[in-house]
């Protein structure tokens, strides 16, 4: 038997249980809790945490300080490049680009277990994508041959963004 108990408001069952007549414990029935409604907490953290397979959370901007990234964007001279070509924190404000990114849930990617599996076997299809185009379109035309150019370029430039961001979330990921 299967139940639902505890109805809020909205009429989201708050507690979920099967009970099992064959089990009992001193005369009585075992009931198993199956899944429990938590009210939603309105903090706004610094830190994004979610699950992760080993149980403990992920905490982005801790892990990025324990990698020391920024230390080694600057000393790459990335901050530096980017200002050149136009792209600095003011920049970013006035397009708006974290408010966006935020939108579009970037943030909760980075930390969602599933996403660097994810970006690897997208970076596998793409990097297959460009000898399969190459090999299987024609080559008796000149476009043709611009076309398999075009696609063999962006799939290796795609396929080696997707496995470089799939190492960058498992690093990020990797919890000490």
């Amino acid at each position: 038997m299967e139940a639902s108990a505890a109805l809020s408001s909205r009429g989201i069952p708050a507690v979920k249980f099967q009970c099992y007549s064959h089990n009992t414990f001193n005369g009585t029935r075992a009931m198993q809790v199956l899944s429990m409604a938590t009210k939603k907490s309105n903090s706004s953290s610094s830190t994004k945490t979610t699950g992760s397979k080993k149980g403990n959370s992920v905490k982005l901007l801790t892990r990025v300080e324990q990698l020391r990234l920024l230390t080694k964007a600057e000393k790459a001279g990335l901050l530096s490049a980017a200002e050149k070509a136009g792209l600095s924190l003011t920049t970013i404000e006035e397009l708006g680009l974290l408010s966006k990114a935020e939108e579009l849930g970037v943030l909760s990617a980075a930390t969602n277990p599933e996403t660097p599996s994810t970006l690897f076997t997208l970076s596998l299809g793409l990097l297959l994508l460009g000898p399969a185009f190459v090999f299987l379109v024609p080559e008796d035309h000149t476009w043709e041959i611009a076309v398999q150019v075009l696609v063999a370029l962006l799939s290796v430039v795609g396929g080696s963004a997707a496995f470089a961001a799939s190492n960058l979330v498992a690093n990020l990921q990797n919890i000490e």
